[in-house]
């Protein structure tokens, strides 16, 4: 987040929290929270400062105290635009929540826009865009799309893929400041904000639709998957990406606060939405703290 966004109002519980993340920095977690906890003392509704405090916590291997700040925060917000919510989840502390909270997500993004692809492409080696375009093109060669869908758009990585084959190009994000920086490249044709859940494309309107790195944080795919099907030209398209995990469980909430999902939960959906399987591949989508974070591209299209 920004610091102008994570700002208390107060210029000494400010400082005593840049100096918390200074501790923390250094690997003293204990130490941070304790003077992160003294400057919530000073402005103790301080929301950004409550979930740093917690973050402060369970790295300090405090995890009750660590959930104690979270409940708090979400009394304060129940928007919960820190995603509070699902730190108390990921910790074991409630129940995983089918899908993460509008806010959280909107706010996470809005936040992360001007970064985004620095960190992306510079530091975590991101690899989805590429992969999907050269999968779309194993299945179906160089087909021209009439009406594209670039479902979760973020500053348009997947749009220049796609601007040569595509009549119209559309995008879509939660995130106003996303958006943005999409419109700045004056790749897409149109760009709206909303949500996968409650998409209302026209029915049997679209060619392809992408949704590049968007499912880690919607979790429950049902509504998702239900609605691209809807939105599917008859010989259209439907490209995406997960994050994978190789055990039993359809999804899973990680630590990170991404959502996983099994290979099995992906195809047992698109059968169930009338979707043929075109390919399926693992691959290593972006590295997570240096490490390879294992994802699945697919593609597919509505059953003839």
């Amino acid at each position: 987040m920004e610091r102008a966004f994570l700002s208390s109002g107060d210029l000494i519980a400010d400082r005593r929290a840049s100096y918390a993340d200074m501790l923390f920095e250094t690997g003293d977690h204990g130490a941070a929270a304790d003077l992160m906890r003294q400057a919530l003392e000073i402005t103790p509704n301080w929301t950004a400062g409550l979930f740093r405090l917690g973050e402060m916590h369970e790295a300090a291997g405090q995890g009750d105290a660590a959930a104690e700040a979270w409940r708090k925060l979400l009394q304060l917000d129940p928007d919960d635009r820190f995603g509070a919510g699902l730190k108390l989840a990921a910790a074991g502390h409630t129940a995983v929540p089918e899908t993460p909270p509008t806010a959280y997500v909107e706010t996470l993004f809005d936040a992360y826009a001007p970064t985004f692809e620095t960190a992306l492409l510079d530091r975590l080696e991101y690899r989805v865009p590429e992969l999907l375009a050269n999968a779309i093109k194993v299945a179906v060669s160089e087909r021209r799309f009439h009406s594209v869908l670039d479902l979760g758009c973020g500053t348009g990585l997947m749009g220049p893929y796609f601007r040569a084959y595509a009549d119209h190009l559309g995008g879509m994000d939660l995130s106003e400041a996303m958006l943005q920086k999409a419109t700045e490249k004056q790749i897409y044709d149109s760009l709206a904000k909303g949500d996968v859940n409650e998409l209302d494309t026209p029915a049997q309107s679209t060619d392809l639709i992408i949704a590049a790195d968007v499912f880690v944080y919607v979790g429950d795919l049902h509504r998702a998957f239900a609605n691209v099907a809807r939105a599917l030209a008859p010989d259209g398209l439907f490209a995406f990406s997960v994050e994978n995990h190789l055990g039993d469980d359809e999804l899973i909430l990680q630590r990170s606060l991404r959502y996983t999902h099994s290979e099995g939960y992906v195809r047992r959906l698109l059968a169930e939405n009338s979707m043929t399987l075109l390919t399926l591949q693992r691959e290593t989508i972006r590295l997570d703290r240096g490490e390879p974070l294992q994802g699945l591209i697919v593609v597919a299209r509505p059953d003839v």
